[in-house]
């Protein structure tokens, strides 16, 4: 993705400033040269997860640079990285989540649009991403659910109805009053174009603030909640794994361990 493409390449030229810039310096340099760099990283107060993809990328480049006969070697292969501990996702509780819905006034266009965004990305649990690059062909309302194409896979995610009706009165009575002419886009901004990543985070912010939510929130944070809640009442794990377009079933495990975590939290208290 061009998430992943920005990162690496990023790691990339920050190991090229830490050799002064030198290409050659790249090519020729040792696996103790790679080690010292990440010990760097370390000292200056980076994450593990930060320092085990920074190798990954060098890893990487060195990878295709033997492949194309400007590496004898990859250095960077005999580098062990750093045990990643996975932290568990932080997740809302349900009041909370209906705090933060309640938040967008529906009395103007802006406020009809907010409310029906947060309820999709919580109804759903799909990615930031995933719901501003939603057209307005993603979403049948007759049938109460979306289509949406993530990491190049489509899936459909059931809407309920809070969820429906928001989206409802949001196509039929506002999208068309913002909308630019020609534009696909499901969710617009007030110029009527294509809502940005970071638009829709400082609207998530602001409700946050509004709300006087304390726990943090993240891109990622109504998603866990959606998957977490749904894990409480019952959903069963292959479900949303399928609903959140995981591709390995462990990485929906770490919901189960969350929802636990809960369980001994309320039982000790």
């Amino acid at each position: 993705s061009a998430n992943t493409i920005a990162s690496y390449l990023r790691d990339v030229t920050q190991f090229l400033d830490y050799l002064g810039g030198d290409v050659q310096e790249v090519l020729h340099a040792g696996k103790d040269r790679i080690e010292s760099y990440l010990h760097r990283l370390i000292d200056h107060g980076k994450s593990a997860a930060t320092v085990t993809r920074a190798l990954a990328s060098l890893k990487c480049m060195y990878r295709w640079l033997q492949q194309n006969g400007q590496c004898d070697q990859n250095p960077a292969k005999e580098v062990k990285a750093e045990k990643v501990e996975r932290k568990l996702p932080q997740i809302l509780t349900s009041k909370e989540v209906e705090l933060l819905l309640a938040q967008p006034r529906c009395v103007d266009l802006k406020g009809y649009r907010d409310h029906a965004m947060l309820e999709v990305l919580y109804a759903t649990g799909i990615r930031v991403s995933e719901l501003i690059s939603l057209n307005i062909e993603n979403v049948n309302l007759s049938g109460c659910f979306i289509v949406c194409t993530g990491k190049g896979k489509s899936r459909i995610i059931p809407l309920y109805q809070g969820a429906v009706k928001a989206l409802s009165d949001y196509i039929k009575n506002v999208r068309p009053s913002l909308v630019a002419e020609g534009e696909t886009a499901l969710f617009v901004n007030m110029n009527g174009e294509r809502m940005s990543r970071q638009g829709f985070w400082k609207l998530i912010k602001h409700y946050q603030e509004k709300a006087g939510i304390k726990t943090e929130i993240t891109p990622h944070t109504l998603r866990h909640s959606f998957a977490a809640h749904l894990l409480q009442n019952g959903a069963d794990l292959r479900s949303i794994q399928e609903m959140m377009g995981h591709a390995d079933i462990s990485s929906t495990q770490i919901y189960t361990k969350l929802v636990n975590q809960h369980l001994m939290d309320v039982y000790h208290k």
